[in-house]
This record gives C-alpha cells, structure tokens and sequence, in this order.
C-alpha cells in the first residue's frame, strides 16, 4: 500500500517551465491525507518558495528542498547539510569568473545574488519568486551554505563538464532543468532524503512513490518502489524507472480512485 509520495516539481509537476500547480494538484494532496498518505514537495528549490507554492496545504505536506539539503516537516528541520566554507567560497569565486554564469548560493531562508545581469535577478524575484537577497559580494555572505547554483541561460550544457570536473569530487553536482546545475555536499541527494522521511514516518520504499525527470532525481528514484518517470525527461532516467506518465496528476487520480494501491 502507497504511504509516501515525493515528486520532483521543475519538469515534473512542473511543466514548460510553469510557475504554479494545476488547479488539479491541491485537492489530489487534501484527499491524498484523507487516505493516509503523505505528499513530499521535493525540489531544488528554496523552502520558502515551495510554501508559496503549495499555499494551500503549506502545513499538510513535507519538504525535500535545495535537492536534498534541507528536509522539514511541519516546520521542523528533519536533515540539514551544508557546504564547508572554505571550499564554497572557492566555487562561488569559480562560478563568478566564468562568462555566462550567474550564482545563486542558498541559506535557510533566503537565495543570495551577485547578479551579473539585470534579467536574472528580475527571474529570481518575480518570475522563479524566491526569497532573494541581492548582494555585491557574495563572499560577504555569514551563513551556512546550503546549496551553490550556477545558472546559465543559454544552457547548462555549456558548462557542466567544466564544472563536473573540476569540482565533482569534493562536491555532489546535478543538473536541474536545462539552465541550472547544483552543488551540495557529498553524500547529499533527494534519496537520502526521503529516507529521512521515511525513517520519521515509519514507511518502507515499496511504500513509496516518487516522480522524476531528472538527473537529480535518481536516487529519490531509486528509493520508491513506485518508481515513475516523465515521458519527456531524460532518457537515462525514463530507463531507471519502473513507470513512466506523460503528468504526475493522472498517477495521483488512480490512486485516489483506486486503481493504484
């Protein structure tokens, strides 16, 4: 019997690069707790804007935010890990060098800019509406590091390599959509996260859902025995997955009818 299901948003509850929850996604959640089970936002995201983003059942749903960074859960901070300073700073420094990319370095509550560009900035705060603060040195930043991002508008594409390498063994590094690629701790992912929650909640993976389209997202993936992917997601993971939908939203109207338990 499913208990727990945990779906990626960008590319996968999220899609074309949309901005809000179809009207569907709500009432599936309110129904999915009147049956018992848990619905797990789980994101790259800040968790300041996944609460935006899920307004309505803000306090009725878990969060696995900054791709696994931060776990909470009725607004108590289950798993938190962050980015050793030292090295961090060196990234971010890496990050501001390189033409085309722009930072984006996540605390608790709030992302911190040092924006090249107009445009990114204006995304960040009204169109992605994170909680920003913009800064002209990010270095002057006294928090704990989250998550590090580096986002490039022509692509990700351009610079993951360079990146992955340089960097990808003293850091975990995922791509996110086709524009972002994020920085956490080793040992840091959405699936040791949700075996965070299912630890807390006493639920088994084969108790459990999770929907992806990412790389991201494999561990999470991997850790459900209902194991879905978005038709339009990347092929490796289309082939990880036990199932694939075309939207998360006809899985979750099974099974609240039944057809899926």
């Amino acid at each position: 019997m499913i208990k727990l299901i945990a779906s990626d948003l960008d590319g996968t509850l999220l899609q074309n690069e949309a901005q809000s929850l179809s009207e569907q996604v709500v009432p599936y959640i309110k129904k999915l707790k009147e049956m018992g089970i848990i619905f797990v936002a789980a994101s790259g995201r800040q968790y300041a804007n996944l609460q935006r983003l899920f307004e309505p059942v803000k306090d009725e749903i878990a969060y696995i935010c900054e791709n696994g960074a931060l776990v909470v859960y009725k607004g108590q901070i289950l798993y938190k890990s962050i980015i050793d300073k030292e090295l961090g700073e060196e990234i971010l420094v890496d990050i501001r060098d390189r033409d085309g990319c722009e930072i984006l370095l996540s605390g608790m509550n709030t992302s911190y800019l040092e924006p090249k560009t107009n445009e990114y900035a204006h995304r960040m705060q009204y169109i992605v509406k994170n909680n920003v603060t913009i800064i002209k040195d990010i270095l002057n930043v006294t928090e704990d590091y989250l998550k590090i991002s580096v986002y490039e508008r022509e692509g990700i594409d351009n610079s993951e390599e360079y990146f992955r390498e340089k960097w990808g063994d003293k850091v975990t590094v995922v791509t996110s959509g086709t524009a972002w690629l994020d920085m956490i701790s080793l040992d840091t992912n959405k699936g040791n996260a949700m075996k965070v929650l299912q630890k807390h909640f006493g639920i088994l993976p084969e108790e459990t859902m999770a929907f992806g389209d990412n790389y991201n997202d494999v561990e999470m993936l991997s850790n459900a025995g209902y194991s879905y992917a978005m038709k339009g997601g990347k092929k490796d993971i289309i082939d990880l997955c036990k199932f694939s939908s075309d939207r998360v939203e006809p899985v979750l109207a099974d099974i609240i009818s039944g057809k899926i338990r």
